[in-house]
């Protein structure tokens, strides 16, 4: 999200959609079993990935639980990223939930004192990207190992809370699922560590719980904050009457609502609520008022022509207008150079457009114009256990929520100061005076969207402050802040690779914009000294997709959300807005929140971008074409922008030959390059997101198609091909685990491999997708939205959805063939290593030891055990027992003898002395050697 999210009111004609179900429990239960299994059986389940960062934005931070005996050790928990652990101050972070099931976290809870932890999976944000979690998970060794202990179809929980006097007592709020009906949502209590569970308070299949909390020293007395909401693809429903404030006096066994015509609001108007106890009696709202404002009888002062003043002129006061104004409002607004006074009061006069076409052309199909606001964020206060409900403050609290306050909701009070309350939103509030005024404590370096909040119970002005940029600390009240971004969290939606030797990897991320940065970047703090990250960012926003010119690095195409693309002169440092405008009287243009866009190979000048219709420029973005109808079902009546395209691809075989999809779930082709267009996604299923469309670089006629459910919350992988340029369609999806499907990719010199990216994870088939490969060494369960293949370099690049970017040599895979596979053993080509003298020697007394080591990558048919030899001349050098798996293996090598290998050498080389290394062992020297694996053998150097 980013600073403003539009609502709309848009009447479409409507759309038919397939009768997509929700992905149920026990079908996520098998695909996790089935994907664990897959783990053990891959054959590329040694080859490594590794993370490449960035770490500096960050990502959504959803909870932090902070030791209260010791406040330099608490866990953070991300949205989409895992949980992380510190003990030193947020100086350094480990992941300590990188062996679970997933990583999206709705929130946290520690018991302490026996150091379990409590993680209720995923996120409580109704956001675009709020992924589905598979419910509550504890460990009782400080997450060393995980297990999951119930409430797999919540989908997203809210809170925890834990009895401070009995660990095994455990109260938990399920919001539930996000884009569908469910009843595993209200409370849950479980007096048995996890065992069993009991639904304690329920509102119906639509209403969840969003906050609970316990009065501080009496865990008897809590309140909790329900919250109806509805999302869907096209529509976000984010408020209802059963959101509503509730309180239990039995430790949340039982429930009462209290807020019911006592002073705070009821009806279909109230949103999401938050909470924040100081004592047993008195409690703090944070309500999102989705009623609307009083309409104002007030006038503008200025005589400036507005949007407004158009949507009910007249024709003769159109044309009675002074040219001056109306030239002045043209230029103002961006409207296009042919359009003038002079013209448009001719087309006005023959009828062509309508005065309400000059506010039209402003308003695009993103955008929400209502005749007043939504109250927004305001908050409320009890003093007598929710008796009677008062609003702290007068007027509103302007600028906190705008239109999106669904998306934060947190409010805390400091236990030391009752009149001392922070609200989160954009930015963050801090009240004095119990919530009659605020001032802002965003820093300079403070992200603006704030999800969470911990405030020192025993030392005021202490706080760590979770965002959507990561963490942020402060012992001064929030008069200053640091950073702790250590993690690699970040949220990409897409990346890219340019073809620089040393190649640039592009991203854009959720609400932290696009950067870039060189594939073999130093992840560390050495920025901190030298001034420079290693990624740069190029863009703000919400970052979207890249394109970069392959004869001109420095021109870089890119933009934000909602179809804002910029072409990106690095050199120059100039920005050219570059988004294709609908003529005056024609209906605006529908952009997807990640609009697709596409450089043609055929020709670096000619770039496509995709709204509801397709676009084509010849000159870089300067002057636009629209090639197509629209080639989506037209839309849907909704607040979210629907009816769009999310994906282009052209055949590297011809220009022209194009396809697209859209989010309403359409297919279609071009042969000529936008003359004609056939649908081709008839005997797919219906209705659902095209995630993405490739034309096939090693066949003009095929086409590759993933379709995702995940906003029907139906999670089933959706993968097809055509070999007939979508006449007719294979489902090659079928063996991969239950999870949504974001990219799939061909491996550029292997035909027969492909790559996919789900919510869960990274898939590799070596048989067109016949079968699949789970592709997960070094990488956690998280959502893989993006990946992408440089050529030269064989790398593959993940752009994934909570921990950055991960990279993998793919040089040896894209040897798998069918008759290579059937190969006993075959050893890989390994690098020339450079002899050093530094090899078991430290550069001073207090440095660690330099160990060198090689990889040698082999392939097995088999699970068994094997020798390794290292040979020079017939003299084995060294050998070693290994046991690979069935697949792609790899053993690392020191680099020296053994001691029968060192006396085998020395006997064959009388007069070559070895030299012993300071720590003991003797290392080859210069030359080339051989490893021999079975009958297989492969050389490598030491020059």
């Amino acid at each position: 999200m980013k600073n403003t999210i539009f609502y709309f009111v848009l009447f479409f004609t409507s759309i038919v959609f397939g009768q997509q179900k929700p992905t149920t429990a026990n079908e996520v239960k098998g695909a996790l079993t089935k994907k664990e299994q897959l783990s053990k059986t891959s054959l590329v389940k040694n080859l490594p990935f590794q993370n490449i960062g960035p770490n500096i934005m960050s990502g959504r931070v959803a909870d932090v639980d902070v030791n209260p005996e010791n406040t330099t050790e608490f866990y953070v928990g991300y949205a989409s990223g895992g949980l992380w652990y510190t003990n030193n101050n947020g100086i350094t972070f480990m992941p300590v939930m990188d062996n679970s099931e997933t990583q999206n976290i709705g929130d946290i809870a520690v018991d302490w004192k026996s150091g379990t932890i409590w993680v209720g999976t995923g996120e409580k944000n109704s956001s675009r990207s709020s992924y589905a979690g598979i419910g509550m998970l504890k460990s009782t060794d400080k997450g060393k190992s995980w297990k999951n202990v119930g409430l797999l179809d919540s989908h997203h929980v809210s809170r925890i809370v834990i009895n401070p006097t009995n660990s095994d007592e455990v109260i938990v709020g399920v919001i539930g699922h996000l884009y569908s009906s469910n009843e595993e949502r209200g409370i849950f209590k479980t007096t048995d560590g996890g065992k069993t569970w009991k639904k304690t308070l329920y509102i119906n299949e639509n209403t969840g719980i969003i906050d609970v909390e316990p009065a501080p020293n009496n865990f008897n007395i809590m309140y909790a904050a329900s919250w109806e909401r509805e999302r869907k693809a096209w529509d976000f429903d984010g408020d209802g009457k059963n959101s509503a404030i509730y309180k239990s006096t039995d430790a949340g066994t039982t429930w009462t609502k209290i807020s019911d015509n006592n002073g705070f609001p009821n009806g279909d108007g109230v949103g999401r609520i938050g909470l924040a106890v100081f004592n047993e009696n008195t409690v703090y709202v944070l309500h999102d008022s989705q009623f609307r404002e009083a309409k104002s009888d007030k006038k503008s002062a200025s005589k400036s022509l507005t949007k407004e003043d158009f949507k009910t002129m007249t024709t003769d006061a159109f044309l009675a207008l002074s040219d001056k104004d109306l030239n002045t409002y043209l230029k103002t607004y961006g409207f296009q150079e042919k359009y003038r006074a002079e013209n448009v009061k001719q087309m006005v006069r023959v009828g062509t457009i309508k005065p309400i076409d000059f506010a039209r052309y402003l308003e695009d199909e993103n955008e929400v114009v209502f005749d007043t606001p939504v109250i927004g964020a305001e908050v409320f206060k009890t003093t007598n256990g929710g008796k009677s409900w008062k609003k702290t403050h007068t007027g509103n609290i302007d600028g906190l929520y705008s239109s999106y306050g669904y998306y934060f909701g947190e409010i805390r009070v400091d236990l030391q100061d009752e009149n001392k309350i922070y609200v989160l939103g954009v930015p963050i509030l801090k009240s004095k005076d119990g919530g009659k005024t605020f001032i802002g404590i965003n820093g300079e370096n403070v992200h603006a969207d704030h999800q969470a909040l911990w405030v020192n119970p025993k030392k005021s002005g202490h706080l760590l402050n979770g965002n959507d940029g990561g963490l942020n600390l402060s012992y001064d009240d929030g008069e200053n802040w640091s950073k702790l971004n250590e993690p690699s969290v970040g949220q990409f939606y897409a990346v890219y690779v340019d073809n620089q030797k040393d190649y640039q990897v592009y991203g854009g991320l959720q609400d932290n914009g696009v950067w870039v940065g060189s594939h073999n970047a130093r992840i560390d703090k050495r920025w901190h000294q030298s001034g420079q990250n290693p990624f740069e960012s190029i863009m703000g926003g919400d970052g979207m997709q890249v394109q970069v010119d392959e004869r001109n690095p420095n021109i870089v195409y890119t933009g934000y959300q909602f179809g804002n693309y910029f072409r990106i002169d690095r050199k120059s440092g100039k920005n050219t807005y570059i988004q294709p405008k609908h003529t005056l009287g024609e209906s605006p243009y529908r952009f997807n929140w990640q609009t697709p866009i596409l450089l043609s190979k055929h020709n670096q000048d000619i770039l496509y971008l995709g709204g509801n219709k397709l676009h084509r420029s010849l000159n870089q973005g300067d002057d636009w074409e629209t090639i197509s109808d629209d080639l989506t079902t037209g839309g849907k009546k909704g607040n979210v922008a629907f009816g769009t395209l999310t994906s282009i691809s052209e055949s590297p075989f011809q220009f022209g030959l194009l396809y697209t999809g859209s989010d309403d779930g359409l297919v279609h082709i071009t042969k000529n390059g936008g003359g004609s267009w056939e649908k081709i996604s008839d005997n797919l299923p219906q209705g659902l997101w095209v995630s993405r469309v490739i034309a096939s670089a090693h066949q003009k006629e095929r086409v590759y198609v993933t379709l995702n459910g995940y906003r029907f919350d139906d999670f089933t992988p959706y993968i097809y091909v055509s070999e007939d340029f979508g006449k007719t369609w294979k489902n090659i999806g079928i063996s991969i685990p239950t999870s949504s499907v974001n990219v799939i990719k061909e491996d550029p010199a292997n035909e027969n491999i492909l790559y996919v990216g789900t919510d869960n994870g990274a898939y590799i088939s070596f048989d067109k997708g016949d079968s699949w490969e789970i592709f997960n060494k070094n990488l956690p369960n998280v959502a893989v939205h993006d990946l992408v293949i440089q050529e030269r370099e064989k790398h593959l690049i993940l752009g994934t959805h909570g921990r950055s970017l991960y990279k993998a040599n793919i040089a040896n895979l894209q040897l798998f063939t069918k008759e290579f596979m059937n190969k006993r053993t075959h050893i890989f080509k390994m690098e020339a290593i450079q002899k050093r003298n530094n090899w078991g020697s430290a550069r001073n007394d207090w440095s660690e030891v330099y160990e060198p080591a090689m990889t040698i990558p082999f392939y097995v048919n088999s699970n068994r055990k094997t020798t390794v030899e290292i040979v020079m001349n017939d003299v084995i050098l060294n050998t070693f027992i290994v046991t690979p798996d069935k697949g792609y293996n790899e053993v690392s090598f020191d680099l020296s003898f053994n001691e029968k290998g060192k006396k085998a050498y020395e006997d064959a080389n009388k007069n070559n002395k070895l030299e012993k290394a300071k720590n003991g062992k003797f290392y080859l020297p210069k030359g080339t050697y051989t490893v021999k694996i079975g009958d297989e053998k492969a050389t490598f150097e030491i020059k």
